[in-house]
């Protein structure tokens, strides 16, 4: 029998959304007059088996009582297991990183990662642009590409969404075996640009 990895998206698309709105991260984070964006695969649409949310939050500043004070707020809002705090603010990236972790109705782990962002600073809009530009080049076929070799990706192997996009994308991979050469002759280090 086929597996059908849209639907199989799908579903986990409709659970991701339930995290978001149970975590209140969206109002809270406006609530201080941050502009809150979705970035990542559930922005393109191709969430798979890595239960994984990315929002990049942009403020003015970064205000290291203000940010704990939002994310302890968002860990309580949900059933958290573990909150990592990275500042690189000091750094071209001028960001904090939060990697979250929190189960949801139905006992699934999912990570949530919330970069908030200097405004104005290197990285502004940078992740925003390149996912509207995957969106817009991504046939239906390439999509359906996407999700199949993201949900038979083997749990050893470490590929980024930004790989997925790249084999596929630009360079026509179609199954798993072509992706795993793929990845062997591409070696990427830090952020991978499009």
């Amino acid at each position: 029998m086929e597996i059908n990895y849209i639907e199989k998206s799908q579903q986990n698309q409709k659970r991701a959304w339930e995290v978001v709105r149970k975590s209140r991260l969206v109002p809270l984070w406006e609530g201080i007059g941050a502009k809150v964006n979705l970035v990542g695969s559930l922005k393109i649409g191709v969430l798979a088996k890595h239960l994984d949310i990315d929002f990049h939050i942009y403020t003015p500043e970064l205000k290291l009582g203000q940010s704990f004070d939002i994310m302890a707020q968002i860990t309580e809002n949900l059933e958290a297991k573990s909150c990592q705090f990275i500042n690189l603010s000091e750094t071209q990236e001028e960001c904090f990183e939060w990697h979250l972790t929190c189960l949801d109705t139905e006992n699934k782990l999912w990570q949530i990662d919330i970069i908030q962002i200097k405004q104005g600073s290197k990285y502004d809009g940078h992740f925003e642009n390149i996912a509207e530009k995957i969106k817009s080049l991504m046939t239906e076929e390439q999509k359906q590409t996407i999700l199949k070799l993201k949900f038979e990706t083997p749990e050893n192997i470490k590929i980024s969404g930004m790989e997925y996009y790249k084999a596929v994308i630009q360079d026509n991979v179609k199954n798993i075996d072509e992706l795993l050469k793929w990845k062997g002759k591409h070696q990427f280090s830090g952020i991978i640009e499009w």
